[in-house]
């Protein structure tokens, strides 16, 4: 849309998802597009430390943007704490859940996570940006 410092934040945001995958991945990532050399510092082989770093990335994620938004009314508030509930929840049943059934079954909520970012965006809709990132 011709808005350069948006795509140059979209940009590192997706620069900055390798780097973390980094640290939790076992070495299945790789450096450059259809390389052989893989990477990853297997940070998930330790559940705790997986937990405190997640955890504490979502946790920096959500206050950054309640800090950085307002719910201009009920919906923006309620529903923006129930989509934070919802991923908790979602979150630490893979965790500690089940496994799931089947291949079927994954691909399934795998295209279902669609309707988070409906659910995301219509929250969106419901806050104001409390400071403007134009310049």
């Amino acid at each position: 849309r011709k808005y350069p410092k948006g795509a140059w934040i979209c940009g590192a945001a997706v620069v900055s998802h390798w780097v973390l995958d980094l640290l939790t991945h076992r070495p299945d990532l790789p450096i450059v597009p259809g390389g052989t050399t893989r990477v990853g510092l297997g940070l998930w082989n330790s559940l705790p430390a997986t937990l405190v770093l997640e955890l504490g990335i979502f946790a920096i994620g959500l206050w950054l943007y309640v800090r950085t938004t307002r719910a201009i009314d009920r919906t923006g508030k309620v529903a923006l704490w129930s989509l934070v509930g919802f991923l908790l929840i979602a979150y630490f049943s893979n965790l500690f859940g089940p496994p799931p059934p089947s291949a079927t079954a994954i691909g399934w909520l795998g295209q279902a996570q669609w309707l988070l970012v409906i659910w995301a965006f219509w929250i969106d809709r419901h806050r104001a940006a409390e400071i403007s990132i134009e310049s």
